[in-house]
Formats: structure tokens, sequence, C-alpha cells
């Protein structure tokens, strides 16, 4: 979490720096909060991935909007307390048997903003803490909105993810 936040303020130092030279502060408004956004959305999947990890329902809740919507395995669950539902009784990487991390291969990760709304994509890859073997390995393709000034996924679609 630590790095993310470092990764943060560089990202908002060097558009500054970008922008110090340009006599357009609209522009140069413009160009750091969409730096800020892109943290801020960021933050979600690694809330997620933290989440998933320590098997934190409430943690991972945090991310979603109370009126989210969520496909995954041919379900589709709507509003926070069939996410909810789902996480802490379904879910894998919940389940108190399954002993795993939660890594991401962040190059893969893309988000967009065009003002309070934008998408995330992220994939989870589940390994075996003991024999360190990838168990799960899934894609979220989200929708994400700013709501009362944080932003939340609106609207997901969970896959299985290509290891290539």
């Amino acid at each position: 979490m630590r790095s993310i936040v470092v990764v943060g303020f560089i990202a908002i130092a060097a558009t500054l720096s970008a922008c110090a030279s340009n006599n357009n502060p609209p522009l140069q408004l413009a160009a750091m909060r969409t730096s800020a956004d892109n943290v801020a959305i960021e933050q979600l999947e690694l809330t997620w991935h933290k989440a998933s990890t320590i098997k934190d329902v409430d943690m991972n809740m945090s991310v979603w909007a109370d009126n989210a919507v969520w496909t995954i395995g041919g379900h589709t669950f709507v509003g926070k307390s069939e996410i909810r539902k789902f996480l802490a009784t379904t879910a894998a990487p919940f389940r108190p048997e399954n002993h795993w991390i939660s890594e991401t291969p962040i190059f893969k990760d893309k988000i967009t903003v065009s003002g309070d709304h934008g998408t995330l994509y992220f994939e989870c890859h589940y390994a075996d803490v003991k024999t360190r073997r990838v168990k799960l390995a899934l894609a979220l393709d989200a929708k994400v909105a700013r709501i009362d000034g944080h932003w939340l996924i609106t609207n997901a679609v969970t896959e299985a993810a290509s290891l290539k």
C-alpha cells in the first residue's frame, strides 16, 4: 500500500513538473486531477487483493457501491448484501480452508477516467501459500464511479484469466 502512495505522489509530482512550464492553469489542474483519480482507482484493486489475501469481507465491501452489480461464474449479484453473502459463503479466496495469497500482474491493469466515471481492469492470481501453485486466476473488468467523493465499483464482470 505504501508503494502505491509513493507512486501516486511521484505521478502527481511529475504532472506538476510537466505543467510548471505550461502557463495554462486549467490544464494543469485537469492533469493533476486525472493523476489523482488514477491513483484512487488503482487503490480499489490494491484493497481487493489485500482483502482476499487476509479474508476480510468487510474490507472487500469497501470497494463496492451500494447498488453495485457483479457477474461472476454465470451468477449476477445485485447490491452490497448479495455481494457480501457471496464472498462470505462461496468465494474460494475467502474460504477458511484455502490459504492463498492474491497477486496481480500490475502491467495488465487498465484504468480510464472521464469525469466522475471510469473503468478498471485487473487480474487476480491466487497462489496456495504452501505449494506455491496458482489455484485460481480471475480477471475483473469493472465500471467505477466517484460517489460522495470516493471511487467505487458500480458494475463488474469476473471471468477466468489466461496466465499466458
